[in-house]
């Protein structure tokens, strides 16, 4: 076969040369891999000019919607299995994909995660919307599978994809797999999934297709998980609230030296921690049980006061935790809180696994009481610098969790970690999440509004370290709200550095508690609505990250008055506004 130096005609080189002109790194790793896919599913035996003949093929395409990237990432590994099986597969976010398309598709798998309590990540809501509504289509020739993540501590386990799961099946789609529901604890499960599904499709017929092939669109695992986490060491814990604050925040800097490990500004860092030593001897001796006692978690025989301590959660309760131990007990009044949905997320709030055994007591052998538990699962934090600034190193801001209930001491359980129980030398294992979903815009010259409270400006911290290190100064307006400036104000040299030095163009604070009348962030968004919405309406992006329950809620509001004082903007009009920047990704979030 001969193939010519350059079988490009001029059009395509030229097309060509302008699409490769400054791109970086990981943008030609990715179109390389593209060009790789079109390869490989053409096959290596026709020239480059030779037309793809029609032929029987099996397609598929895999639709995510994720916040946090874990939905992308099991799309990925799917994509890749399926694709070593002959399989044409492509792999599309839900907010790139047209709804019109959906009548005509064949094969489909969803994997979709729930955010908060129950709502579908921002890039899945239109076809959340649109599948679940008045306006889904009947899709008698689809065939689906769907894969739904959430965590089980929250009311509405899994309800984006159970939601569309549903919709689909009234839709007349016919399932391959029944759903698969998976908690934060998933990878174990989604393996498997990834190949049973693998194996199933493999027995469905091909469809004659004469289109090109699909290119696979998978990102590429990476070496350091939260299965096989890296020893980082820290190289510094600092306090970084006043003695007078009643709260403790500390800033953490942790070395990646020698793991290859990268991240991006935005992305999280992922923490396996232990349990609190104490509420671990609290819950042996309520159990009268020594610790000993060997138990089976995962195929890995352990002692239980291990399990206790490194693989099983024990500072945080949920549903699926209080029905198992009912189900052993079954006592008659916690049977009452399971059946009362008020009762039971009262009972769920600030209570542990201790709390539900001296409440309920019942006598139970190691092992069943090490299957009622959840797996430990690994918390995430804002990474709070930017490779590009510090090198080999990942830093995050953590605010420390204690508090007072029914008599007892408690404490968060990797906060309290942090703080407590590893020092300067010590080795902590982490593994990075990225987070497409939060991301400086692709052109530096974009002005940006970052919202921040508390430890939610950490990821500022790290955006705005990744635009000194580049030398990039302009349009940046961060507002910070705490409690009290003395001896709250998280980071505040480096703010005033950042000012001085042009990096960071306006700051604007909020401390609720240095007055009578309590001022937060929104207020000063509201007392800047005039410039901030000129900032929008010039291209400007917006972030904002914190609390969801409270601060988010409000500053979203304070937004959408924003877009009606100064935009002239009906209520209709500014939500379709709000949602519109949601949707140009020029309005983030990272909120918990």
């Amino acid at each position: 076969m001969n193939i010519q130096l350059n079988p490009l005609n001029e059009q395509q080189s030229g097309a060509l040369t302008i699409l490769s002109v400054g791109l970086n790194r990981d943008q030609l790793l990715w179109i390389n891999g593209y060009f790789q896919g079109l390869l490989v599913s053409s096959g290596n035996t026709q020239s480059a000019s030779t037309p793809i003949q029609a032929k029987n093929s099996k397609q598929l395409k895999i639709l995510y919607g994720t916040h946090t990237g874990r939905s992308k990432t099991i799309a990925g590994k799917l994509a890749e299995k399926l694709a070593s099986r002959g399989v044409e597969v492509q792999s599309v976010a839900l907010d790139d994909y047209k709804t019109r398309q959906l009548s005509s598709e064949s094969n489909l798998v969803f994997i979709v995660s729930t955010h908060g309590e129950g709502e579908p990540p921002a890039m899945a809501e239109d076809f959340y919307n649109y599948i679940t509504g008045k306006r889904a289509p009947q899709l008698p020739i689809l065939k689906y599978s769907v894969v739904a993540l959430g965590d089980k501590s929250y009311k509405f386990f899994c309800k984006t994809g159970i939601d569309i799961d549903q919709a689909l099946s009234k839709s007349g789609a016919k399932a391959i797999l029944p759903i698969l529901k998976l908690d934060v604890d998933y990878e174990d499960e989604a393996e498997a999934w990834i190949n049973q599904f693998t194996s199933v499709f493999a027995e469905i017929p091909a469809t004659p297709t004469s289109e090109n092939p699909i290119a696979i669109n998978a990102p590429k695992s990476e070496q350091y998980s939260r299965k096989n986490p890296f020893k980082a060491t820290v190289i510094d814990k600092v306090k970084i609230t006043g003695r007078d604050s009643d709260k403790e925040v500390y800033h953490v800097e942790l070395s990646l030296e020698g793991s290859g490990i990268s991240y991006e500004p935005g992305d999280s860092v992922g923490i396996l921690a232990n349990n609190p030593p104490l509420l671990v001897d609290a819950i042996l001796k309520q159990t009268s049980l020594s610790g000993d006692e060997p138990v089976t978690l995962k195929e890995d025989t352990i002692s239980l006061r291990e399990a206790l301590s490194d693989r099983l959660e024990i500072t945080v309760l949920t549903r699926d935790v209080i029905q198992e131990y009912y189900e052993k007990t079954g006592n008659q009044k916690l049977q009452e809180i399971i059946e009362n949905d008020g009762q039971l997320d009262k009972y769920l709030y600030g209570h542990d696994v201790l709390d539900l055994l001296e409440e309920f007591p019942f006598k139970l052998m190691a092992q069943d009481f090490a299957c009622i538990l959840r797996s430990f699962p690994p918390r995430l934090y804002s990474i709070s610098s930017s490779q590009s600034a510090v090198g080999d190193e990942v830093h995050v801001t953590v605010a420390t969790v204690r508090y007072s209930y029914k008599g007892r001491e408690r404490a968060g359980a990797c906060s309290t970690y942090l703080a407590d129980r590893i020092d300067i030398d010590s080795q902590v294992s982490v593994f990075i999440e990225k987070n497409p979903a939060f991301k400086l815009p692709e052109n530096e010259e974009t002005p940006v509004i970052l919202v921040g409270a508390g430890t939610g400006v950490a990821p500022y911290r790290a955006f705005l370290q990744h635009r000194e290190a580049s030398n990039q100064k302009g349009k940046t307006w961060l507002f910070f709200g705490e409690r009290r400036f003395h001896s709250d104000f998280l980071y505040q040299l480096e703010w005033q550095k950042l000012l001085k030095d042009g990096y960071l163009e306006k700051i604007d604070v909020a401390f609720s508690r240095d007055q009578e009348e309590k001022v937060y962030v929104q207020h000063r968004l509201l007392e800047n609505q005039k410039e901030i919405f000129e900032w929008l309406d010039n291209g400007a992006n917006i972030y904002l990250c914190g609390d969801m329950k409270q601060m988010a809620r409000d500053v979203q509001k304070t937004l959408l008055r924003i877009f009606e004082n100064e935009g002239g903007m009906s209520e209709e009009k500014a939500l379709e506004y709000l949602k519109t920047l949601k949707k140009e990704k020029r309005f983030q979030t990272d909120v918990y």
